[in-house]
């Protein structure tokens, strides 16, 4: 019988990810179903979407409590013997403790890798001021390496995507991030080659970037040769299965059909993904 890979197995085999040559896709499952599947397809890393999370539940995003979404990714976690990075959102509440915190839910969750953004989910000051964003991150940091194997903490400068595409202090909070103690750099919403090979240049971290948003054509081997070490493609997925089941629920209520019949997976297929 083979043993089960721990904990500290996935931290290194991560990290490792990281630091070999080339770029790799880490996708985003939203539920155990999805991350077995991915996991038969052969990828070697996961990471989970609180949004993809949140739509299977009929929520919106950054609607779901801590303890719900530590449950999630601990069975996102145990659905595989891959390393799983969390999305932990902005931690959870404002003050580095939290944060911190939050980082030692998700470790004890099972998961050997998580991000923090700086989007305060407040809608007067979207983004937090920059000097309490990096004690946030070096409150993750902290806790991160007090643990007893290796995480991965990712740092998100969410300024794209709350409306403010300010590219130089995009780059100057990644640059903080990093000085902070995150171990990975990111900056969802960036969709133009020259912004997202500004950002790679200016840090000295691995840097995350996602696909699947619209206007975002590059793929794996443009985004390696850049110098992007990993590709996540956040809800991308979800969105995808969704707006498939959006499509044939709206032929069979607008024209009676069943076309859509034609392109889905066989039910055999599906069973044998999961007859491990």
């Amino acid at each position: 019988m083979i043993a089960p890979v721990t904990q500290a197995e996935k931290g290194r085999a991560f990290r490792e990810l990281h630091e070999r040559a080339g770029a790799f896709i880490i996708p985003n499952p939203w539920d155990v179903g999805t991350a077995r599947m991915l996991a038969h397809l052969g990828f070697e890393a996961l990471a989970t979407t609180s949004a993809g999370y949140a739509f299977s539940l009929g929520r919106r995003d950054n609607t779901i409590a801590r303890d719900d979404m530590m449950a999630h990714v601990a069975a996102i976690a145990s659905a595989s013997d891959l390393p799983v990075s969390a999305d932990l959102e902005n931690g959870y509440g404002d003050a580095p403790q939290t944060v911190a915190k939050t980082i030692q839910l998700a470790a004890a969750a099972g998961v050997v890798g998580g991000s923090i953004e700086d989007a305060s989910g407040h809608a007067n000051h979207p983004i937090y001021e920059r000097a309490h964003a990096v004690e946030r991150i070096r409150a993750a940091a902290e806790a991160a390496r007090a643990l007893p194997f290796t995480f991965t903490l990712t740092a998100r400068a969410e300024n794209y995507l709350v409306g403010k595409p300010d590219l130089e202090d995009t780059i100057e909070r990644l640059q903080a991030y990093q000085e902070a103690g995150a171990d990975v750099l990111y900056a969802p919403g960036l969709t133009r080659k020259d912004d997202i090979a500004a950002v790679v240049r200016s840090v000295d971290r691995p840097v995350n970037v996602v696909m699947g948003l619209q206007g975002t054509q590059l793929d794996l081997a443009t985004l390696s040769a850049m110098g992007v070490k990993r590709v996540s493609v956040g809800s991308a997925l979800s969105r995808a299965a969704l707006g498939a089941f959006l499509r044939a629920a709206l032929e069979m209520r607008e024209h009676g059909t069943f076309t859509f019949a034609n392109d889905v997976v066989s039910y055999k297929d599906i069973s044998a993904m999961f007859a491990a």
